[in-house]
Formats: structure tokens, sequence, C-alpha cells
């Protein structure tokens, strides 16, 4: 495949010492696309794999120079190598999977099927999870909560198989552990989304990457999310209006306090409805300030994640990975 020409279709597939299972994943991409008459690129992101994960992809690339490879230096986590594989993919269409075989390539036909009835992100079901009991537990109650907090009904958020409108992956700012609300995100900046029940196959190879620590990042990313796609273009709309309430019990609390001082000369200095009218008022001043900072830390934000990466296969060296 030229480097010249843009593909069809962009697989971005993080990974992390999956070794075992790249050779089968890439042959088994690339009879879909042959099927399908796309031409393809599969990007494989390296995320500081301590296995021999790397040099397969090295061999994988010389016998199909579609093949590339975007490796970081240490592990930073699914987000970051989503995001490093967003810039660089150039297909109109990016489809994501990961690399351990439980995503089938076989059903991205039905993605771009979905895709074609005017959706802009396509995401997976996977409707008969094979995995242990507390993962589909913990699966259920996560994409419950994250239903409930973000007003886009789907069933699997957090389906590593999913498809894409290029514009949607350029837009979206991925890092921190935000890959579980990508269908979020972009509903959240005006894009359509939806979904379609796919195989889910059991663990062959490795172990998985699942951990208790999870649930207590999810809830925080739930959080994380919720302000980001609400407020994050305009932080002070939130801490605002709690400053604002704050601080104007607090007048409200120190005017009545003067009222009485000056009017009936009421003892007011050992009174606890004294000091919190200042309290109250010295919050939403923080507040405030805290949402001005916001503020400014979004206008002046840049979003840069080159020094993650330790080296690129498969670009022209001139030009390297696309931004």
């Amino acid at each position: 495949m030229s480097n010249s020409v843009s593909p069809d279709i962009s697989f971005v597939v993080p990974l992390y010492n999956e070794a075992e299972t790249l050779p089968e994943l890439a042959d088994r991409i690339a009879k879909v696309c042959d099927e399908l008459g796309r031409s393809y690129e599969i990007i494989f992101v390296d995320d500081g794999s301590i296995d021999e994960s790397a040099a397969v992809i090295e061999a994988l690339h010389r016998s199909d120079p579609g093949i590339k490879l975007i490796q970081f230096r240490q592990n930073y986590g699914k987000s970051a190598a989503l995001s490093s594989g967003f810039r660089s993919a150039s297909g109109g269409t990016v489809v994501t999977l990961d690399a351990d075989l439980q995503d089938d390539p076989g059903e991205v036909p039905l993605l771009l099927e979905k895709m074609e009835q005017g959706y802009d992100l396509v995401s997976g079901w996977k409707k008969v999870r094979r995995d242990p009991l507390r993962r589909r537990i913990a699966s259920r109650i996560y994409n419950f909560f994250t239903s409930l907090f973000s007003g886009i009904r789907l069933h699997d958020f957090n389906c590593g198989l999913k498809a894409y409108r290029l514009e949607v992956v350029k837009n979206l700012n991925v890092y921190g552990e935000l890959h579980r609300y990508l269908p979020v995100m972009a509903h959240r900046y005006g894009f359509r989304v939806s979904e379609v029940p796919v195989r889910h196959h059991p663990r062959r190879h490795g172990r998985s990457k699942f951990g208790a620590a999870r649930f207590t990042r999810g809830a925080f990313d739930l959080i994380t999310i919720t302000f980001l796609t609400r407020f994050g273009k305009r932080p002070l709309h939130l801490f605002g209006v709690f400053g604002f309430l704050s601080s104007f019990s607090g007048f409200i609390i120190s005017f009545y306090l003067a009222w009485g001082k000056i009017v009936y000369d009421t003892d007011i200095k050992n009174r606890p409805l004294m000091l919190l009218g200042i309290l109250l008022i010295i919050v939403g001043i923080q507040f405030i300030s805290i949402g001005l900072l916001g503020e400014m830390i979004t206008a002046f934000r840049t979003d840069s994640e080159t020094h993650l990466i330790k080296r690129t296969l498969g670009w022209d060296e001139a030009s390297g990975p696309q931004p």
C-alpha cells in the first residue's frame, strides 16, 4: 500500500503484551478488507509492552507496509494509545478494536453498514459477553450509570470495537481514562451515535488487564466526563453559579446582622451567624476564582502527546505520523 494515498479504513489497535495474537489479528483484518474491497492501514499502538509485540509488528510490516507501529516508552494506558492512533489515522473511517481477539474483525461490515445510515460513531454491543461473572456485573453497573448521567442510551459504552468517521476522532481529546466515554464525548459534540450487537469471544492468550481499581477510576471518570462535556468550555458557568449563591447568601446574612447592629444596637460579635456569613462570602469568591482560572486554562490549553512516543514505523521518515 502506498503511504501517499489515504486508505479507506484506518484500524487503530492499542495493545500491551499481546504478541501471540497479533499475526492472526492482522490476517483477519486484511481478509475482511479484501472482502469489502477497501484499502486499509493497521496502526498498532504498543503501550510499552515488555514482550515481543514490537518485534512481531516489525515482521508484519515487512510483509505488509500498511501495517504501522507507534511504540510508547512505557505503559501510559489505553486513552493515550488511542489518542496517538487517532492523531496518526488518515482513513475516511477509523475502526478501533482490542488486540486480544475477543473483538471480532468480521463484525466490521456491520458497523460500516450502520454508519451508512448517517451515524458518525457506531459502537459494538457485546450482547453476549464471554467474560468472567465479576466483569459482566461490573459492566452492567458501569453502563447503567453512564447511560443515566450522560443521557445517551447505549448498552455497551466500553466495547473496544467501534467505527468512527475521521472527523470524529480528530475532534476527540482523549486522555487519562476517558477512552471509556468516547460515545458520550462524541454525542456532546453533536455527532450522531448508535450501536449494533457484535460477537464477543473468550480470551485465548495472555491475561486480562482488568483490575478492581477500575471501579474507583470509573466513578471518578464519570464525574470528569460529565463536567467536561457540559462545562469543559465554560467552567465559570458551573463554579460561578455556586459562587454567586454562596456569596449572595453571605451578603444577605451580613446585611441582616449589620442592620440589627445599626438600628437596634444588637450585639453580633459572638453570634455564629456572623461567622457563617463571612464564610459564605469567602467560599463564594473562591468558587468564582476557580471558575475564572478554569476559563483561562481552557483558553490557553494545548494538547500535545508527542513526548510519549519512543519511535514509529511505517510512515515516511520525513513526515512521521500525521498530526
